[in-house]
């Protein structure tokens, strides 16, 4: 807590110049607004640590740009949340995926998406046989709707592992 407001620390960087105190440089992120921070803290300083609960949750469905969701064993206790809630992330979702929410006051501040997923690829250009020359890459479609950047030996129907933090593929999970 800083000032009032929740922040996470994003990156950290520990200096201390020639006859000069101690510094750490910090990049931090408000997570209420998303807005990133650049900042130095002294030894001296002291802040309040926010009590943030975690949560498990249930992606549903998605119906007319709603976004819903239960708690596991509980199905009968469902919201929806609206996307720009979910903001960049959204386009990771898939039914019945689980995720950690990251609550504060019963307010939700973030959801926590597995950091690797396989997801089937729904649509690719066809390879190239004989087009080996570069380690070229192709677009692929995900069944997430998610378009991700694989090599040209990935297929229709394959289902590959994607880095869902970068956004990037990773490895093929399974052939078609």
């Amino acid at each position: 807590m800083k000032n009032g407001e929740i922040y996470e620390v994003q990156e950290a960087n520990f200096s201390r110049m020639q006859q000069r105190k101690a510094v750490v440089q910090a990049k931090i992120k408000n997570l209420a607004t998303g807005k990133l921070l650049d900042t130095s803290f002294q030894p001296s300083d002291q802040f309040e640590e926010a009590e943030i609960e975690k949560r498990p949750l249930n992606f549903i469905y998605e119906h007319r740009g709603e976004y819903v969701f239960n708690e596991p064993g509980n199905p009968k206790n469902r919201f929806a949340l609206n996307p720009e809630t979910i903001g960049e992330q959204k386009k990771w979702l898939k039914p019945n995926l689980e995720l950690t929410a990251l609550f504060f006051a019963d307010k939700l501040l973030k959801l926590i998406f597995p950091i690797k997923m396989d997801l089937r690829v729904t649509e690719t250009p066809p390879g190239v046989q004989g087009d080996r020359a570069t380690s070229g890459t192709k677009t692929a479609t995900l069944e997430t709707g998610a378009v991700v950047q694989v090599p040209p030996f990935i297929n229709t129907g394959d289902v590959i592992r994607v880095n869902t933090e970068l956004g990037t593929y990773v490895e093929r999970a399974e052939k078609a």
